[in-house]
């Protein structure tokens, strides 16, 4: 996609866990900066490179290509200690960082206050959040007493500010019947340890990614779930607390919005869902225990089993919509593989009316009657092709319709789990 485009947004186009990872590794060759833009260690992403598999939460899989820079932007909710973690991890593994990451000073920081917060707000309304504090964060963000992490240059300064937090957050933490209380000396401890580590990484991100669009360098932002998650476009209030469809990726990144040249999203060949909500083209039968069980469908944060279903035309039309997609990556192709029938869901019906758009109602959309349409599979190993007229006949079919309902075109098809099992359609 570099060869005409420089500055590519790569967004998930349905629930996330749609393969955005791999998708960013393989195109991360030709990039010479990654940024991720939103989201935070709520997300993994997992990138196979021979036998080993490597998952990445905050850093972006670009850091896996010697000579990549990569960013995390301002838009990122950003947990300093699972970060070190992550560093830690792939210095274990010989990847070296140098130089090579950087921190914006104005993404916010997860304190161990936020996970006590958010633990507690879902024993009273189960959302289906992963418990790393990351709407408690946008919260604070958005209520302007966050800390940053230009504030770890200077931690004394913002001393009296933490105080205050705490002692508001364990009033919260009374009212909502939690026994857990935060303390300021756990979370300056967090801050000065985080300092030590991660300091050295911080800057002004927005200017380095101006630049190096600037020098007509190609630039990969990633962002992460997927757009049926969106704080304001998803199936509220099972979202996140962010903005993952492509709009929000130059607010993330630092950006103007003309600096985009295209936008990639990331689908996989049916459908999956981790935690609550509306999900119309659930399969409740053995087909979406197959589908779990051949596609591996276990989150890589934190190991629950996704729901499965069809593919989902409503869902995949709304993300083109709302994200402006020009291309697609089509993921997990060979999941299908050995399923005789596969079916599309092309439409919903509701209370005997057909629907020409996703309704913004969760319980309406929970209440839809999916219209399904049958293809023949094509019962033959797809993970071994590298182009598209190696695979079968009925996939090449399956992947047109995938087109057609979603009129846009398939840059991307993946066929399994490692980088060369990537087509480029050309």
């Amino acid at each position: 996609m570099f060869e005409s485009n420089r500055c590519v947004i790569v967004v998930g186009s349905q629930w996330g866990d749609e393969g955005k990872g791999k998708v960013v590794d393989v195109l991360s060759e030709s990039a010479d900066l990654v940024v991720r833009y939103q989201g935070g260690a709520n997300a993994g992403h997992t990138v196979v490179i021979g036998d080993e598999e490597f998952v990445l939460h905050q850093i972006p899989s670009g850091i896996l290509h010697e000579g990549t820079g990569c960013v995390i932007g301002n838009g990122v909710v950003l947990d300093p200690e699972t970060l070190v973690d992550e560093i830690d991890g792939l210095a274990g593994r010989g990847i070296v960082l140098g130089d090579r990451l950087s921190i914006s000073d104005r993404a916010h920081l997860v304190m161990p206050y936020h996970k006590q917060l958010e633990r507690a707000a879902e024993k009273k309304q189960r959302i289906g959040t992963t418990g790393r504090g990351i709407g408690p964060t946008y919260e604070d963000k958005t209520g302007r007493r966050g800390v940053r992490a230009g504030d770890l240059l200077n931690v004394e300064a913002v001393k009296s500010r933490l105080e205050e937090r705490v002692d508001s957050v364990n009033k919260t933490l009374e009212v909502r019947g939690s026994d857990e209380r935060a303390t300021l000396d756990e979370n300056l401890d967090l801050l000065n340890r985080a300092t030590s580590r991660i300091g050295r990484y911080i800057s002004d991100t927005g200017a380095l990614t101006y630049r190096t669009i600037k020098a007509g360098k190609n630039v990969l932002l990633e962002g992460a779930q997927g757009a049926m998650l969106d704080v304001d476009h998803g199936t509220y209030p099972f979202v996140t607390s962010s903005n993952t469809t492509a709009g929000g990726a130059t607010i993330g990144a630092g950006i103007g919005p003309t600096s985009v040249d295209a936008v990639l999203g990331v689908v996989k060949a049916y459908t999956t869902r981790v935690g609550n909500g509306p999900f119309p083209s659930e399969a409740l039968d053995e087909s979406g225990d197959r589908l779990q069980k051949l596609g591996g469908e276990f989150g890589a944060t934190t190991g629950r089993p996704r729901r499965c279903g069809w593919f989902d035309a409503v869902v995949l039309r709304y993300a083109v919509r709302v994200n402006g997609i020009t291309h697609l990556a089509v993921t997990k192709l060979d999941v299908l593989d050995t399923f005789k029938e596969i079916r599309v869901c092309t439409g919903y019906v509701l209370d005997g009316e057909e629907l020409s758009e996703l309704p913004s109602d969760s319980a309406k959309l929970e209440s839809v009657e999916p219209v399904y349409e049958t293809h023949r599979g094509w019962e033959a190993p797809t993970d071994g092709c590298r182009s598209v007229g190696e695979l079968p006949d009925a996939a090449r079919k399956y992947l047109r319709r995938i087109e057609e309902l979603s009129e846009s075109k398939i840059q991307y098809i993946g066929v399994g789990v490692r980088r060369d099992q990537m087509i480029d359609v050309g």
